[in-house]
């Protein structure tokens, strides 16, 4: 949807801190009515207060329905700057409110951030359906799209007129009014079941602890992660305990090291069976809902199903296309990971193991034999991945590619003491924007790695407006005496959102409606910078052993490399199988007639899933499909590895730092936003068609 119509984020929860020395501040100092005096504008973290956010909201949604009522009620012909400009202008306020609300609504919850986000969703909603749903606006819509052709637009123009009569289409304009009294209900209906699926989420995740007493049942385990669940231990307030939970950072490693496997059972079992207890927290009828919505809300567009209405939008266009991207990679992928379990059964017998492989022991018969065939123990890499140096040596990347600086700025307001602020400059001097970092799990910080923005880039008064960027991650914490160490999964996942965060900075378009990009293309600037984590290159600017200063050793990266592909059938396959999932819950025309769990098990039996194996995400914690924006999509970050493959190859062709290739990159991929569709933007980069081969290989299927 486009930015002058915001929807309401997924709730996923958050407070600056900092707002609590605040208290004195008089109520009515509403930061969001004023002009914010910050550097560069960035958000006042440190006077926005909870009790800011519903007055704001209330007044911005208002004067987003006046401003477009005005253009609506117009009594002069409709032209490209009275009605299509002057739609993309409308929203201002909303556009400074939202991106700050979601985004703390993302890093710390509180019951107060959780209530607004409930109440704000349908009024969202109901904006949206006011703009969509106008029968006179979208006249003068329409009346603009007809004589496009005409009116001698830009390139940029002509897209802007196109994806917005496109919205409104898909929106529901061209209704009858007892369907878009029934399109109303709907979508009001989706925007809470969406916040109520991520809350019911996010306590669960965060009600679970694996309490350990014994210090014999922490066998295996990692002196870092030892010292992470002992600390976790004394803020719960057990001291002389062990404290693991369900977040990546301690969940993970424990899978992988800890050698009780009745410990690895528990833990697993409570991780996939969250929101699956047939309590207040159960999220099963309401993903049944939700897809039932989803699915009326498509035929009532006129769409087969839901995924038929949502991949209209996007480069693969049709369920069947996915559905055949993904049995391209599905054989070869199960076919390796048979061969995988059948590897890691016999390491588990060698072992004295009397029993046959379970979910709970892949990853900690994995590293065993990692261990053996490539004389690599993933603990081992830590050291060299100190959580700072990581971060600097992305920068390094950027720069090499592409000439930006970035230079921390402690004059910048954050909304929590471990956030880090960055001005980023161009190769030529000029501004660029700001980055904000945020690497650590907190209490009510939301699972995962995402990059977002409080600001989008884009031209205003015919001045361009910088964005303010912010990648959020839960990494491990510093340890003991040690500094944040990172994983080799960590470090990829650094690199990963630190591409978004370039796609984002490098923006250059004139209209905030065209900013967003499909999501099985949005993956390709931020997957791509994966590609460099492990060059050789690369690694020597900024693997550096934490206490010896020392390069990781040729050895080492040699090891490294050899290890790549190992592995790969379990994560192609774990990946997939939740692809299809969501694609299946997205294809059905009734799924209020099936049962959860029971149509959970048919898709996954359907494809043949390995009982060895747990899909990716189980339905009610899939937060990407039926809280998040990924619903029918989950497939893009395999569409988008396809195209993120192909174009590394670009760049191993004439080098990986080559900057004709880094320059083309950037203009044909980076900065254009959404102002030319997707694969026309990747036909200007490669010149044809993207090839799956790369990838293929990359992953070791062929």
């Amino acid at each position: 949807m486009r930015q002058w119509l915001v929807l309401a984020v997924p709730v996923l929860i958050a407070f600056p801190a900092a707002a609590e020395q605040q208290a004195a501040r008089p109520a009515d100092s509403n930061p969001f009515f004023t002009e914010w005096s910050t550097p560069f504008a960035v958000p006042p973290f440190d006077l926005i207060r909870v009790e800011h956010f519903m007055p704001a909201f209330k007044e911005a949604i208002e004067r987003q329905r006046a401003e477009v009522r005005a253009i609506s009620a117009s009594k002069a012909a409709p032209t490209f700057r009275n009605t299509i400009e002057a739609l993309d202008g409308t929203g201002e306020l909303l556009a400074r409110v939202q991106p700050v609300f979601s985004n703390l609504n993302s890093a710390n919850t509180n019951e107060q951030m959780q209530a607004i986000a409930r109440e704000v969703a349908p009024m969202q909603a109901a904006l949206r359906d006011d703009i969509f749903l106008d029968e006179v606006l979208f006249k003068r819509v329409k009346a603009v799209w007809e004589r496009r052709d005409s009116l001698g637009l830009t390139p940029e123009q002509l897209r802007l007129v196109e994806e917005t009569t496109k919205d409104f289409r898909r929106g529901g304009a061209s209704l009858a009014a007892a369907q878009k009294a029934r399109l109303r209900e709907i979508n009001k209906s989706l925007s809470v079941l969406g916040v109520r699926f991520a809350e019911n989420l996010l306590k669960e995740t965060n009600a679970y602890r694996l309490v350990i007493e014994r210090r014999e049942d922490l066998a295996g385990l990692p002196d870092r992660l030892v010292a992470a669940a002992a600390e976790a231990a004394r803020s719960a307030g057990l001291e002389g305990k062990w404290v693991f939970t369900l977040h990546a950072p301690s969940i993970w490693p424990f899978l992988e090291s800890a050698d009780s496997r009745e410990l690895r059972r528990q833990i697993l079992a409570a991780y996939i069976s969250r929101c699956d207890h047939g309590d207040e927290r159960d999220n099963k009828a309401v993903l049944t809902e939700i897809a039932t919505l989803r699915a009326e809300k498509a035929r009532l567009l006129g769409y087969r199903t839901h995924a038929d209405f949502v991949l209209e939008d996007r480069m693969a266009k049709t369920p069947a296309r996915v559905y055949e991207l993904l049995d391209r990679v599905w054989s070869p992928a199960l076919a390796m990971a048979r061969k995988e379990a059948a590897a890691l059964q016999e390491q588990a017998d060698g072992s004295g193991g009397d029993f046959r492989l379970e979910p709970c022991d892949w990853r900690y018969y994995a590293g065993k034999v990692k261990k053996a065939r490539y004389d690599l123990d993933e603990q081992s890499l830590r050291p060299y991945f100190k959580l700072e140096n990581v971060r600097e040596g992305v920068f390094h990347v950027a720069n090499r590619l592409y000439g930006v600086t970035f230079t921390e700025r402690k004059d910048l307001p954050v909304y929590d003491p471990e956030v880090r602020a960055f001005e980023v400059r161009d190769a030529d001097g000029s501004h660029l924007g700001v980055f904000y970092s945020d690497y650590h799990p907190r209490p009510g910080k939301r699972a995962g790695a995402w990059s977002s923005e409080y600001r989008e880039q884009r031209f205003k008064d015919g001045r361009d407006v910088r964005p303010v960027v912010v990648n959020v991650c839960n990494f491990s914490r510093p340890a003991g005496d040690a500094p944040a160490l990172l994983s080799l999964e960590e470090v990829e996942t650094l690199f990963h959102e630190f591409g978004h965060a370039l796609h984002a900075l490098f923006s250059r378009i004139h209209y905030r409606s065209l900013g967003s990009v499909p999501s099985d293309f949005v993956e390709l600037p931020s997957q791509i910078m994966e590609n460099w984590v492990l060059e050789p290159e690369v690694l020597k600017a900024y693997a550096r052993h934490w206490q010896t200063g020392e390069i990781m050793p040729d050895t080492l990266i040699e090891k490294i490399k050899r290890a790549r592909k190992f592995n790969q059938g379990f994560a192609t396959v774990e990946y997939a199988a939740a692809s299809y999932l969501d694609l299946d819950w997205h294809t059905l025309k009734e799924p209020d007639r099936v049962d959860a769990t029971a149509f959970e098990d048919a898709a996954l039996s359907r494809i043949g899933l390995m009982s060895e194996i747990v899909v990716r995400y189980r339905s009610p914690y899939f937060a990407h499909v039926f809280s998040g924006g990924y619903s029918a999509g989950y497939y893009s970050y395999l569409w988008s590895e396809v195209l993120d493959a192909d174009a590394f190859q670009a760049f191993k062709e004439k080098g990986i730092f080559d900057q004709g290739t880094a320059r083309a990159f950037r203009t044909e991929i980076l900065e254009p936003g959404g102002t030319a569709d997707a694969a026309a933007l990747w036909m200007r980069f490669r010149g044809r068609e993207p090839s799956i081969e790369p990838l293929l290989e990359k992953r070791g299927l062929k």
